[in-house]
C-alpha cells in the first residue's frame, strides 16, 4: 500500500520537471548560441531578445542556463548511476552475509572511501587525467558509493529476517537468486529515494567543481562556472550570479523535496508516524 501524494512530492516534481524540460528543449532550441561571444552585447541588460541579459562576454544568460541544465543532469545521472551500480550490490552482499567478515570488510572499505570527498577525488583525478566533465562524474560517483552501500545494507538486513526469505532458503534457492528475486525488489524503493537525494548532492558537487575549475570545461555552459565568471562583477552586476545561483538552489531543492516526498509515498508507515506527531 502506498501513501498519499503530498505537497513536497508535487513541488519537488514540478521543480525537477522544469529543469528536465529546460535541458530537453536546449537540444533543439535556445534563444541564442550559448557559446557565441558578442562584444557588442557585453553586460547587456534584460530585453531586446535577451530575456535575462548577457554576461561579460556578451553570451546570452538564458541560453547558458538552459544548456547548463543539460550539463547538470548529465553529470548527475552518470554520477548517481556509478554510485548505484557499485554501491547497491556491495550493500546487498554485506547485508546478506549479516555481520560476518565479508560484511565488515565491505563496510570498512566503504568508510575509507567515505573519507575522501568528491572535491579531493576530483583534484587527484584531475592531476592525473586532466580536469573535465568525465573527471567530475567519476569523482562524484565514487564519493557517493558509500551512501548507497550503507542504505542497501541496512535495508537488506531487514529483508533477510522475513518469512519469505526463509522460505526461499528452504526451497534451495541460491544466494544470487534470492538477491535478484527477493532482496532487490524489496529495497528498490529505498534506493530510489537515495538516488533522488544523491542527485541533489551531485548537482552541488558539480557546481562546486566547475566553480573551482575541476569540472566542466569551457566552452560548455555550466552553472558553477557561470558563478565563477560572475564573481568579479558581483557588486556591479549581481544578476550574473543571481540566475545560476537560483538555478542551482531550485534544482537542489527540487530533488530534495522529491526524495523526501518519495520516502513518504513509498513508506506509508513513516507518513502515519509523522501525521501522529
Amino acid at each position: 500500500m502506498r501513501g498519499r501524494i503530498n505537497a513536497g512530492l508535487i513541488v519537488g516534481g514540478v521543480l525537477v520537471g522544469l529543469v528536465v524540460a529546460a535541458a530537453l528543449v536546449s537540444f533543439v532550441w535556445t534563444p541564442h548560441d550559448p557559446t557565441l561571444v558578442d562584444a557588442a552585447r557585453k553586460l547587456q541588460e534584460p530585453g531586446g531578445g535577451y530575456p535575462l541579459g548577457a554576461d561579460k562576454f556578451g553570451r546570452d544568460t538564458f541560453s547558458q542556463l538552459m544548456v547548463g541544465a543539460r550539463t547538470t543532469l548529465y553529470v548527475g545521472i552518470v554520477a548517481v548511476g556509478i554510485a548505484a551500480v557499485i554501491g547497491a550490490p556491495l550493500g546487498i552482499v554485506a547485508g546478506m552475509t549479516g555481520h560476518g567478515w565479508l560484511s565488515e570488510l565491505v563496510m570498512r572499505v566503504n568508510d575509507l572511501v567515505f573519507a575522501f570527498p568528491a572535491l579531493l577525488l576530483a583534484v587527484m583525478l584531475g592531476a592525473v587525467y586532466g580536469a573535465g566533465t568525465l573527471t567530475a562524474m567519476i569523482a562524484i560517483g565514487v564519493a557517493t558509493v558509500p551512501a548507497f552501500a550503507r542504505v542497501a545494507r541496512a535495508a537488506t538486513l531487514q529483508v533477510m529476517v522475513t518469512d519469505y526469505i526463509m522460505a526461499a532458503r528452504a526451497a534451495g534457492r541460491t544466494r544470487r537468486a534470492i538477491a535478484v528475486r527477493h532482496v532487490l525488489p524489496n529495497i528498490s524503493s529505498v534506493l530510489i529515494v537515495q538516488a533522488s537525494v544523491s542527485f541533489a548532492i551531485a548537482i552541488l558537487a558539480e557546481a562546486a567543481l566547475s566553480f573551482l575549475g575541476f569540472g566542466t570545461r569551457p566552452p560548455i555552459p555550466s552553472w558553477g562556472r557561470m558563478l565563477q565568471e560572475s564573481q568579479e562583477l558581483l557588486f556591479s552586476t549581481p544578476r550574473l550570479a543571481l540566475w545560476p545561483g537560483a538555478a542551482i538552489a531550485l534544482a537542489v531543492l527540487g530533488f530534495n523535496l522529491l526524495g523526501d516526498g518519495l520516502r513518504d509515498y513509498l513508506d506509508p508507515k513513516l507518513r502515519r508516524i509523522r501525521a501522529e506527531r
